[in-house]
């Protein structure tokens, strides 16, 4: 008995000193709280993929009636030569408190946000309602002679072009100098006319200068005038320019003398516009 207690009371101290030993060298799995003080953000699920993509302004009236889509290399100038509209109305309608900064692909309006457009249009061409008077007017009773045709007058009325007739705008030349090169829709938009330097250049029509500078490449000393809500004409390569903008001119006034600014010989570069688009002048300009 005596040697089994010892036993006994030796493997009591010997498990009570591994326990001793195991407690000191077994740090506590009971930790203290760790607060989280960062903020979660949500964010959209999007795709890793995607890229966005900053459009320009007025993007969302692209391809509408009335718009116009910056091309790279344009300017206002360009544009309302382009529209038959004035810049300076582009730049309003716009709200464009810096004109020169344009970019591509913005789509500017280039018709008055009051203005609009006749569903029945085509190529350019506006059907406009016939009164009937004026249909009246045009009919000939049976074993009556037209009275136009009874006038000789007349027939050298008829001999007018249509194209100047239809635009209600009397036309004269700008110079009197030769044609160096004609109309081609493609290589050239208008007019080429031979003359001296200095030699007055004169508006074809009455209207009213809505551009004057040389701030368009290719065209150098410029001006543009407006003769009514379809019609510009364009007067390029000027040696010296004698109006202001949103000057009203009469037809056959002396608007600039000619030059050879931004080209290779002293000429004049004429061209008519109707509602942008350049058409022959020679069908509206009368006969030599």
């Amino acid at each position: 008995m005596t040697v089994y207690t010892r036993r006994a009371g030796s493997l009591g101290l010997l498990v009570a000193g591994t326990l001793l030993l195991v407690a000191c060298g077994t740090s506590p799995t009971s930790r203290a709280p760790v607060e989280e003080r960062r903020t979660a953000v949500s964010r959209p699920a999007m795709d890793p993929n995607t890229v966005a993509v900053k459009q320009p302004p007025g993007f969302e009236n692209a391809g509408k009636v009335g718009y116009y889509t910056v091309k790279p290399g344009e300017t206002l100038i360009r544009i309302g030569l382009e529209t038959g509209q004035n810049w300076k109305d582009i730049a309003a309608w716009n709200n464009l408190a810096q004109p020169n900064q344009i970019e591509v692909g913005q789509v500017l309006r280039v018709t008055p946000p009051t203005t609009t457009v006749p569903a029945a249009e085509s190529n350019g061409v506006v059907t406009r309602p016939i009164s009937s008077s004026s249909i009246a007017s045009s009919q000939v009773q049976p074993g009556q002679a037209s009275s136009a045709a009874a006038k000789p007058g007349v027939a050298a009325a008829a001999a007018e072009p249509a194209a100047a007739t239809e635009s209600g705008l009397s036309w004269i030349w700008p110079v009197p100098g030769p044609v160096l090169a004609g109309f081609d829709e493609l290589k050239n938009k208008g007019l080429d006319l031979g003359g001296a330097a200095g030699e007055p250049v004169l508006a074809a029509a009455e209207g009213r200068v809505v551009y004057v500078g040389a701030g368009l490449r290719g065209y150098g000393n410029l001006i543009i005038l407006k003769h009514n809500n379809t019609y510009l004409t364009a007067y390029a390569h000027n040696k010296t320019l004698l109006v202001k903008e949103d000057q009203a001119v009469r037809k056959g006034q002396k608007i600039a003398e000619m030059g050879n600014s931004d080209a290779d010989r002293v000429k004049l570069h004429f061209e008519v516009r109707r509602q942008g688009k350049p058409v022959d002048p020679l069908k509206y300009l009368p006969p030599r």
